[in-house]
């Protein structure tokens, strides 16, 4: 079993919504998550910004998927200026150094190759930039240092809210035997799914009726289907469409009402393959949380 991580978040003025210094215990790494509208308040953080490191350009939240950029810089904090004239897209930056001063121009283009190639993997945020990186040669001490320095970076990046380099399923949909398959059919569409921490996860080659009832417009569903047609995650085959990629939703009737494309109550609809709801399923879980051992009377 995997073991637990201490992570110190640090907010500015005590406002969640503003300046974050993040680190994990006994880790020489560090991260600065900053809003674009208080950039110039970076020059408070000389120790975090004005050294060797990656970046993250996020953009704001939007139907189908978020925008990002990912960046290197031998002085991380000016380069995030240029950006501010260069790049309109992004609401926050999230800045990746060192405490120390062990890294160096050729880790930070290693990281940031490394790092594009899992966000292009992992598919959660649709890459701005134009081409893909080749890392750059290390030797195998510092290689592995640097593998170990991302991975510590995707945990920091999960508690500041984006977990842009996970993959929506840990391993490939079609060997994960340990997932509880979900099935949903309707008229001709097919469609695979399960529940993650996340939310609820549709397969890749899972398909779904091209229709699209006025039901399921007042929820947004009807939005989020189109956006995942314009972003490439559903594509037309013949009289269906086809997810593309594995494909997370915030719930599973948001998932069932995709793959529909009318109103349906998810915890109904996808069920295992003996014939399980995933309502009967939750609720069986539920039954197994001890009840207290305390009386109503005390």
């Amino acid at each position: 079993m995997a073991l637990g991580r201490s992570i110190r978040i640090y907010l500015e003025g005590g406002e969640v919504s503003g300046i974050r210094h993040a680190e994990l215990v006994n880790w020489t790494g560090q991260a600065l998550l900053c809003p674009r509208n208080r950039v110039a308040e970076l020059a408070q953080w000389e120790t975090a910004v004005r050294r060797p490191g990656v970046y993250f350009l996020i953009g704001s939240e939007n139907i189908a998927q978020r925008d990002a950029y990912i960046g290197e810089a031998e002085v991380a904090a000016d380069r995030i200026k240029t950006h501010l004239s260069g790049k309109d897209f992004w609401q926050e930056v999230i800045v990746f150094t060192s405490k120390d001063e062990n890294l160096t121009k050729a880790h930070i283009k290693y990281l940031e190759a490394r790092i594009i190639q899992l966000a292009k993997s992992a598919g959660r945020y649709r890459l701005a930039n134009q081409k893909d990186e080749t890392p750059v040669v290390l030797p195998r001490a510092d290689k592995d240092a640097m593998e170990e320095y991302l991975n510590n970076a995707r945990i920091l990046l999960g508690a500041l809210g984006h977990r842009i380099l996970d993959p929506v399923i840990d391993q490939p949909s079609s060997q994960n035997s340990q997932l509880v398959r979900l099935f949903y059919s309707i008229k001709e569409a097919n469609a695979i799914g399960t529940v993650t921490d996340d939310g609820f996860v549709v397969f890749k080659g899972s398909t779904a009726l091209t229709q699209v009832h006025d039901s399921i417009r007042p929820h947004g569903y009807a939005a989020l289907k189109e956006g995942l047609v314009k972003a490439g995650k559903l594509v037309k085959r013949g009289n269906l469409l086809q997810f593309a990629s594995d494909t997370l939703f915030s719930s599973a009737s948001a998932a069932a009402a995709v793959v529909y494309g009318n109103a349906a109550n998810g915890r109904v609809c996808w069920k295992t393959a003996e014939g399980q709801t995933l309502k009967e399923i939750e609720e069986e879980q539920a039954r197994r949380i001890p009840s207290s051992s305390i009386s109503e009377a005390d």
